[in-house]
């Protein structure tokens, strides 16, 4: 269609990690302890060291099957191969109409690395996925960016592993699963992560949200329906912890979380700014949303809500996703949903949402740029 920016830009996308990731890539004395791929009647799983339960994939997988056939488990040989294979993953991409995809781990599987009590075998692990994530994008570096991980066993680790993914052809940033000093509760040593990110000029990256403790089996029966709800906390306690005023160029991307509710988010935080700042002292240079609007960007998937509401939200602080190759993607039919709830938007600022504040925000030199 010719209101259709020219290169899409997918601001949350997932890779399928291959089962031998971990094992082959670790020292040998590692290797009975790095997450492994085993068989069970259900389908195949990961099983991982200080995780009950096995961690399964299938609706991290399930992209374009028929809604009745996406279910938890599957066998890891019969799912789509651009999870683990980046020429397959170029060209799903292509089918979907998609130029540029940035690449986050397995949720879960990620979050059972990072919260390894041992803090040598949880960086050995971090430094092989990211390793790993390299390989894969640098495929093409100019359409698949990866995003690293980063270790939560101590804070100078976590700086020290994100100055050397960044040196990692393919890859664009870094996601935070917890805070890197090792609890859920933003501390004053973690000014050493914010003070790199912001100074490498690319954002800070959370997934959902934040968690110190392993994963666990999932047992919601609608997963995701509430993805935003850890986003304000967190924004709050970058609020008034002062990073936001410390660190002037940090901006956070909050990933897979909507933004249909920002807009209430940020007229309550200011009401409540407003009643109360003054006898608080609380020491802001504006108000909640101004900081907000300046250092928080989110992607979502469908959010016809927020689209229609996207002046309240912010036009530079919204990024569209696909969620491939998981449950909550359109794939290989994103367009058709992008064009039904963009109807009526003017082309700018579909540019700016769909491809403009991605490509500014990780740096795509050949691609778009926002208006």
């Amino acid at each position: 269609m010719e209101s259709r920016p020219l290169r899409l830009i997918d601001a949350d996308a997932h890779v399928n990690e291959p089962p031998d990731l971990w094992v082959s890539r670790v020292a040998k004395q590692y290797v009975d302890r790095v997450p492994r791929m085993e068989h069970f009647p259900e389908g195949d799983a990961w099983v991982m060291e200080g995780v009950d339960a096995p961690i399964n994939f299938g609706l991290n997988a399930c992209a374009g099957l028929p809604a009745d056939s996406q279910r938890a488990w599957a066998r890891f040989d019969e799912i789509r191969e651009g999870g683990w294979n980046p020429a397959a993953r170029l060209n799903e991409m292509d089918e979907d109409g998609i130029w540029a995809a940035i690449l986050y781990p397995t949720p879960r599987l990620s979050q059972g690395v990072v919260t390894n009590k041992d803090p040598v075998l949880q960086g050995e692990m971090v430094r092989a996925y990211n390793d790993w994530l390299s390989e894969y994008a640098s495929a093409d570096a100019n359409r698949l960016a990866g995003i690293a991980i980063l270790p939560t066993s101590d804070v100078k680790s976590a700086v020290a592993e994100y100055e050397r993914s960044m040196q990692l052809r393919g890859i664009r940033g870094a996601v935070m699963l917890g805070y890197p000093h090792g609890t859920d509760e933003i501390d004053s040593d973690d000014d050493l992560l914010f003070a790199a990110v912001a100074s490498s000029g690319l954002p800070l990256n959370i997934h959902a949200a934040l968690n110190s403790k392993p994963p666990t089996f999932m047992s919601a029966k609608l997963p995701g329906a509430a993805r935003f709800n850890d986003a304000p906390k967190r924004m709050l306690e970058f609020l008034w912890s002062g990073a936001f005023d410390r660190f002037p160029e940090l901006r956070v991307a909050f990933i897979e979380v909507d933004c249909g509710w920002v807009p209430y988010f940020k007229e309550q935080a200011d009401n409540r700014f407003h009643r109360m700042g003054k006898a608080q002292k609380l020491g802001l240079k504006g108000t909640p949303s101004e900081y907000f609007d300046r250092h928080c960007v989110y992607s979502f998937i469908t959010d016809a809500f927020a689209v229609r509401n996207r002046h309240a939200v912010g036009l530079k602080n919204m990024m569209w996703s696909s969620d491939y190759p998981h449950v909550g993607s359109d794939w290989p039919n994103s367009w058709r949903t992008i064009d039904a709830s963009f109807s009526g938007v003017p082309r700018s600022e579909r540019e700016l949402i769909l491809s403009g504040n991605a490509s500014r925000l990780y740096c795509f030199t050949d691609g778009p740029s926002s208006p």
